[in-house]
């Protein structure tokens, strides 16, 4: 255990101050031992240090301060032995005797591993980084891409084994503030004052960073950015002496420094405290470099980084491999200190490729079987399988598409929903409307009421089930538009985008009718009932409900705003193809999902028990007349140190929600989790050989690793459902935390596997399991019921932006406007 004083939050400081105690007493009064430090609390040697306790004293020189009393700081660091650890646990658990994995020796040897890189490069969580690792790509509005590559330590069964992966973030341009403002609201004229709004955005990109003033030739000086000045500098007047003589920032800087501010009109920076501010004009200041930006980029930034690190399978490999070799493990002072031996090459696993399911469509009003080939297939001469039936239709645009431009479009939409296997009325229930993207509510609002009072004449009780919506061709309407829809009218909405409605190809239009289709109530695809009775024993033998569930937190940087949970159930059975989606909002960044079960008191009826999947249970027996007797849980989003937690409270939940339902029902669950986010990859042996690879040079879809790299003793596996598109693939990571169902490793993948086909929005095989990727989606569509305006969403929405959350005493979160349950009804989110 190391403690320093003064403590300093920069683990940097700290590394230079043991760096400094090491030269100075490592060979005396540390025996001679070389120490692994992880920055912070903890420092680990092998071997045992010749004390219990000691205290030390070390001086560091400030090279940026002149006066040599100002530059030199002294430390007082105090060292005691915490704990030892030995490797017997993590042998006996290695080897499957035991089933505690001890955490503290992978730690241990994690942070030994992590030494001498932490001193070389730039550490963001288990990634390392530097402009040492190739080009540093612009990606827009003041930042670059830097490359470079992630480690972990990770017991498996061959032992442990070293993860390595090339990666790339996003980082401060190393440039003036000036610069960096112009380039970050892309503005041209730096003499034109900045809005309001543009202010609010350069203090938030701009909070926490660190700059150096260049103003005083004979020194450099470092400051961290607290704020932005609420006038402009013109205007900023502050006291310069105790007798309360009061100057502008100008007049100071000129009489001073003999520096001529020239961007007078735009804030100054601001350091230090409210009470006691730091005022630092914007052109005197440089971006300190090495700075990562940790809040959400936007979709052309997105774009910009993934295209500057997109790579095939068979370059990413080989870069995997000179990254392994540039880090010469084998010369590393650390590891040797430790014995820590690190294999040079890739491990070769042995891996099945899972065969397709048969899917079932309709042809001519006779079903027809498809085959997929390499995780694909198409839709020509089928038609879907349960076709929706759209009476009553209407389509508003908010785009500068000319009308007949729009009524082109519409009729092209109808006709292939019609074509494949839908009933849609070819006439819309009003004429199409324009409307400006400034009054997007009052055009909904008015669609409705027009549409309700036409359906009101014709004597008919029902509702307008589809409104197609133009968006406008600048983003951000799309959250505003779901939300007044979805919780407001309850009105099902398809909205496409402009740059595709004004030329619509034929793969477009399939796929909207795709998604249309489900959000009417319709079924786009099934499994081959023989393929289901013979494949999947699981589904078939007794009623069985899928679950998906996840939660989304906001971006880094909204500290206010909640994270939203999301759960989804199937509908039908045996098929699973539909599945009813549920929203909650719950506190900031909990991962623990909390409305899964709830007792409210109610002052009539006493104790009341609601919550997801109470509600779930209940519309599947309304649905299929059924029970349901097995339960599979597939929950995205949870990190390994997460596990038993979330294992503990949610099985709690579930258990509580099918009691409360009848006394003794409990149905046996498995609870699986699944992980995206990871870093294991798989390659093919052979490069290029046809039989195990697809046209993206990606290993085949259906392709399941589950030895020699999963864990020791649990049940858990890697499948890549998909076929490769561009760059890499990334398998997902099912590990199963509880099973009750008593599942075979075959059964469980083969029903990954083939749910991975029956995704609503396209003729793909789908990366991760569908009722996973549902939740995912609902939870994000939710997050714009809080947000409203937020990014462009014709296909694929993003978050960003803010959920009020009361934070005096306990956090009370802001609850989520209700989702009108016709719209609650069909699949809303696709």
């Amino acid at each position: 255990m190391v403690s320093i004083n003064p403590e300093s939050k920069s683990r940097a400081v700290n590394r230079e101050v043991l760096s400094e105690l090491i030269k100075l007493h490592g060979k005396t009064s540390l025996g001679g031992k070389l120490p692994a430090y992880d920055g912070r609390k903890s420092l680990y040697t092998a071997g045992s240090l010749p004390f219990e306790s000691e205290e030390f004293s070390v001086t560091l020189v400030d090279p940026e301060k002149k006066d040599k009393e100002k530059a030199e700081r002294e430390y007082k660091i105090t060292i005691r032995i915490a704990g030892r650890t030995d490797l017997y646990h993590l042998q006996q658990f290695l080897k499957g005797r035991q089933r505690d994995m001890p955490q503290e020796t992978i730690q241990v040897l994690d942070v030994v591993l992590r030494e001498s890189p932490s001193w070389n490069y730039v550490t963001v969580s288990r990634s390392f980084f530097s402009t040492t690792f190739g080009h540093r790509g612009d990606i827009g509005e003041g930042l670059e891409c830097w490359r470079g590559y992630y480690q972990s330590l990770r017991p498996t069964q061959m032992g442990l084994s070293l993860n390595i992966d090339i990666s790339a973030t996003s980082f401060f341009k190393p440039v003036t503030v000036v610069q960096f403002v112009l380039e970050f609201l892309n503005l041209r004229d730096a003499s034109r004052p900045l809005t309001d709004r543009d202010r609010v955005k350069i203090k938030k990109a701009l909070r926490g960073v660190r700059v150096e003033t260049n103003h005083q030739e004979d020194q450099i000086r470092r400051y961290k950015i607290t704020g932005i000045t609420p006038v402009p500098m013109s205007q900023l007047i502050f006291p310069v002496d105790e007798r309360g003589t009061r100057m502008s920032v100008v007049q100071y800087f000129m009489q001073r420094y003999k520096y001529n501010l020239q961007y007078t009109s735009w804030p100054c920076l601001q350091s230090g405290s409210d009470a006691r501010p730091v005022y630092l004009p914007m052109e005197a200041c440089k971006i300190v470099e090495g700075q990562r930006y940790s809040k959400k980029l936007n979709d052309k930034q997105v774009t910009n980084i993934l295209r500057a690190t997109c790579q095939r399978p068979q370059q990413r490999e080989q870069s995997i491999r000179e990254m392994v070799l540039h880090n010469k493990y084998a010369e590393d002072k650390f590891a040797q200190e430790f014995g820590i031996n690190v294999c040079s090459d890739l491990v070769s696993v042995p891996a099945r490729v899972l065969p397709p399911p048969m899917l079932r469509y309709h042809d001519s009003g006779k079903e027809k079987t498809c085959a997929p080939s390499v995780g694909q297939w198409n839709m020509i001469n089928k038609k879907m399988i349960n076709g929706g039936i759209i009476d009553n239709w209407a389509c508003v645009s908010f785009s500068r598409m000319r009308p007949e431009e729009v009524y082109r479009f519409c009729c092209d939409l109808i006709q292939m929903c019609n074509m494949t296997g839908m009933s849609v009325n070819p006439r819309p229930l009003v004429d199409n409307r324009s409307a400006s993207p400034n009054h997007i509510e009052n055009a909904l609002r008015d669609v409705y009421r027009r549409t309700t009072e036409m359906l009101g004449k014709q004597g008919s009780e029902k509702q307008l089930q589809l409104l197609i919506v133009i968006l406008p061709e600048v983003s951000g309407s799309y959250g505003k538009i779901k939300k007044v829809c979805e919780t407001d009218l309850g009105i099902v909405s398809q909205c496409c985008l402009p740059r595709h409605a004004s030329r619509p190809n034929k793969q477009y239009l399939e796929n909207v009718a795709l998604k249309i289709n489900v959000k009417v109530g319709g079924r786009n695809t099934v499994l081959e009932r023989a393929f289901v009775r013979n494949g999947i024993p699981f589904v078939s033998e007794v009623p069985t409900i899928i679950f998906g569930a996840d939660v989304t937190h906001p971006p880094p940087g909204e500290d206010s705003a909640s994270s939203i949970a999301a759960v989804v159930a199937s509908m039908d059975w045996p098929e699973i193809t539909k599945y009813r989606g549920l929203v909650s909002a719950q506190p900031h960044r909990q991962e623990i999902i909390e409305d899964l079960f709830s007792v409210t008191k109610d002052p009539q009826r006493g104790n009341v028990n609601g919550g997801m999947i109470r509600e779930l249970l209940i519309a599947f027996r309304r649905k299929t007349g059924l029970r349901p007797e097995r339960i599979l849980f597939y929950r995205d989003g949870v990190s390994e140190g997460q596990f038993s937690h979330v294992l503990l409270h949610e099985m709690d939940a579930i258990r509580k929600a099918c009691a409360s339902l009848e006394e003794g029902y409990m149905p046996p669950v498995t609870f699986v989790v699944v992980q995206k986010r990871h870093h294991t990859r798989l390659f093919p042996e052979v490069h290029g050989r046809r039989d195990m690879t697809d046209k993206s040079g990606n290993i085949l879809p259906g392709t399941v690793v589950d030895l020699m790299i999963c864990h020791p003793t649990e049940f858990d596996f890697y499948l890549c459902s998909h076929a490769g598109i561009q760059g890499t693939s990334r398998p997902t990571h099912y590990h199963v935390l509880y099973d009750e169902n008593h599942f075979t490793a075959d059964a469980l993948q083969s029903l990954t596997n083939n749910l991975c086909y029956t995704y609503a929005r396209c003729t793909r095989a789908v990366s991760v399991v569908p009722p996973a990727y549902y939740a995912h989606l609902a939870a994000f569509r939710a997050r714009y019921y809080v947000e409203g305006d937020s990014s462009d969403g014709g296909s694929t929405p993003g978050s960003s932006g803010q959920a009020a959350i009361a934070r005096e005493g306990p956090v009370e979160v802001r609850q989520l406007p209700k989702i009108k349950d016709n719209v609650k009804d069909v699949m809303f989110y696709c």
